[in-house]
């Protein structure tokens, strides 16, 4: 085969499909969780500051560093085994144990995480939870009495999932100690890789559901907002209506408002588009799971359409409502900027008539002017003539008086044509 020169990014990018694979866990086990979000976006996080702290973490069990630029990690740290991934956004820590603690969802288990490496985590806590992996009971009533025993009944989220490879259940309430609790209870035939794609799709969910959740946090502190500047922008469009208002006045108001709702839309753009996107997730990774109902219990999607779908309508409907708003303070803009355009031209139509006016008479006085101008030419011109031809007078018996009144027909005839024809060659 004859050579060939590779894209520079080929492999990394293939590698990348490959870069995260699933855990392989037995059960029983256990899994804890932490989901880390610094104060930043995306666009201005400091992401060497997650590596450091991860390099901290694997320090303190004396376990080997990633790379600088890696972006998931996954390997042995002392006696447990560390999954680590650098999203977006946050980054996420998840501890496997090969062993069920005596008591269910004990806090001390998130003491994998040592206090003082918590304390110097770059950002702030999004989400924690505790899982348990589990052996299925023979008889769903154990699963039952369990789940009970250690989720609030009304809050309770269970399923069969994968047709029938573990049963999940969770509350997704944050208990005393912090955390989420979520339990998985797998079949007997159930594979190790296919124990860890279900963990880690149900991790996955937590992490996503509760970073869409920030988009809900943004609504509440963007409501005031608009509903300040809708009842603003619907006064000015009433004031458009009335004729006492100065037009230009109001344009430059709508334009203040059209600014504001821009200056939102930018500051809101992100989180609201990630908060899209982390909701198309959650949805993908339920659906991945393929639920059953359990004993008559809501399923993971059920539960989600009653009490996550209607925040995420909250935050589209906003988005949506700050996107109408700025189209409406556009198209109030423009039919105000056409009606001062009209108002414009009505006074460029009167400023015109007046110019008209102005010329009229300007070229009455003009041709007055050039009347006078004639007698005044000819009075000097008759003058003149009369002194060149005052030694006529004596030799033809002639007054002085005589004289003037015979040329001053022809002389002020020939100015007059000598005006005229000027006149007519400049013109």
């Amino acid at each position: 085969m004859a050579p060939i020169k590779d894209y520079p990014q080929r492999y990394a990018l293939s590698g990348e499909l490959h870069a995260r694979p699933f855990p392989s866990l037995k059960a029983p086990s256990t899994a804890v969780f932490l989901a880390i979000k610094q104060p930043e976006d995306a666009a201005s996080r400091d992401k060497a500051q997650d590596v450091s702290h991860l390099n901290a973490l694997l320090d303190h069990y004396g376990a080997p560093r990633p790379d600088p630029q890696a972006t998931h990690y996954y390997g042995e740290m002392g006696k447990y085994w560390l999954k680590w991934e650098q999203h977006t956004e946050m980054v996420t820590y998840t501890v496997f144990m090969d062993a069920l603690g005596v008591r269910a969802f004990d806090p001390d288990e998130f003491d994998v995480f040592p206090d003082y490496w918590l304390e110097e985590a770059p950002g702030g806590r999004i989400t924690s939870a505790l899982l348990r992996l589990m052996p299925m009971p023979e008889a769903p009533e154990q699963i039952t009495a369990l789940l009970s025993d250690w989720f609030v009944p009304e809050s309770l989220a269970v399923a069969s999932v994968l047709e029938g490879a573990a049963v999940v259940g969770s509350d997704f309430r944050i208990d005393p100690a912090g955390h989420l609790r979520i339990a998985v209870f797998t079949d007997q035939s159930t594979g190790d890789r296919r124990q860890g794609r279900i963990v880690q799709r149900l991790f996955e969910i937590e992490t996503y559901k509760a970073a869409s959740m920030l988009g809900f946090s943004m609504v509440r502190w963007l409501a005031p907002q608009l509903n300040a500047l809708d009842m603003k922008l619907t006064d000015l469009m009433a004031q458009m209506r009335g004729p006492s208002a100065r037009a230009e006045d109001t344009l430059h108001a709508l334009l203040d408002i059209s600014v504001e709702l821009e200056t939102l839309a930018v500051k809101t753009a992100f989180r609201f588009g990630a908060t899209g996107a982390y909701r198309t997730i959650v949805g993908q990774r339920i659906a991945v799971l393929r639920e059953e109902r359990f004993m008559g219990r809501q399923g993971f999607a059920e539960f989600m359409l009653r009490r996550y779908d209607p925040a995420m309508r909250t935050v589209q409907s906003t988005e949506d409502r700050l996107k109408a708003m700025s189209e409406r303070a556009i198209r109030a803009a423009e039919l105000l900027r056409t009606r001062v355009d009209v108002e414009r031209s009505a006074q460029n139509q009167d400023i015109l008539a007046s110019m008209d006016r102005r010329a009229d008479l300007q070229l009455r006085l003009q041709k007055t002017v050039e009347g006078l101008s004639v007698v005044a030419i000819s009075y000097y011109a008759v003058s003149l003539v009369g002194y060149l031809m005052y030694p006529l007078a004596g030799a033809l018996g002639l007054s002085k008086g005589t004289l003037l009144a015979l040329v001053t027909l022809p002389v002020v005839g020939a100015v007059w044509l000598m005006v005229r024809r000027l006149k007519r060659h400049l013109g």
